[in-house]
């Protein structure tokens, strides 16, 4: 139930960190209501953090925050500011969700359209004075990253969200399918527009359509995390179950 506890997630995200001994090693803390403040407080303890299950603007700008309140407590203690983050935004997902309740003319756009509005206010973001006096101090910037970037459409191209996401300053978490495309048909067209290109004009086609956006956005992260929660407890269950046999077998 980590995605739903924050002194668990912090708990973990400690000794996971203390136990690795690695520093380019990120832990996963969901960028839910409960996840924020533990990676608030994880920034601040130095630990690296990947910020995972952000689906719109404004669960990015919410875990942005609490990574840059991390670093400036870090700056106001005269620890080392310098903490890597990325800030895991997914994109398929939101088509899968529309895939037949929306005209054939908005397929494979909806993804898209909230990874251009998402970028948009990455760029904002990096050009603010808070942003800026943090990187005096020898912070770095948190990146914003592409997940869930697997075409699921096999009508689309499955190098769909690879060519539209590219853009400086992000990552592109590619599934190894999608990475072999790339390889060995794709190509990278024009870079992001920093401004958000069109993608207001066709949000607002979604909302004519009848989806609701902030209230999807809400669902896929709820989704998301319980998704999450019942992959871990069926990992544990299995690990126990073989702990057990093998434990029999010794005896």
């Amino acid at each position: 139930m980590l995605a739903y506890d924050t002194g668990r997630s912090l708990a973990a995200a400690r000794n996971l960190h203390e136990r690795a001994g690695q520093p380019n090693l990120l832990i996963k803390i969901p960028g839910t209501k409960q996840g924020l403040p533990a990676i608030e407080e994880a920034i601040f303890a130095g630990i690296p953090i990947n910020v995972t299950l952000l689906f719109s603007r404004e669960q990015y700008l919410a875990a942005a925050d609490a990574f840059l309140r991390g670093v400036e407590r870090r700056i106001a203690a005269g620890l080392n500011p310098n903490v890597g983050s990325v800030a895991s935004v997914f994109i398929s997902r939101w088509d899968v969700a529309v895939s037949g309740k929306v005209p054939e003319s908005l397929r494979n756009q909806l993804g898209i359209a909230i990874a251009k509005r998402t970028y948009k206010a990455y760029c904002e973001l990096l050009a603010t004075s808070r942003w800026q006096r943090i990187l005096n101090f020898g912070a770095r910037p948190q990146r914003l990253l592409w997940a869930s970037t697997g075409t699921k459409d096999p009508q689309a191209s499955d190098i769909l969200y690879v060519k539209a996401l590219a853009a400086p300053f992000t990552v592109n978490t590619m599934p190894d399918a999608t990475l072999k495309a790339l390889a060995d048909h794709g190509g990278i067209g024009a870079a992001m527009d920093p401004d958000g290109g069109d993608c207001e004009e066709i949000l607002a086609k979604f909302g004519k359509a009848g989806i609701d956006v902030d209230g999807l956005a809400n669902q896929l992260q709820e989704e998301g995390a319980k998704s999450f929660v019942k992959s871990w407890n069926e990992l544990m269950t299995a690990i126990g179950s073989r702990s057990a046999a093998l434990q029999g077998t010794i005896a």
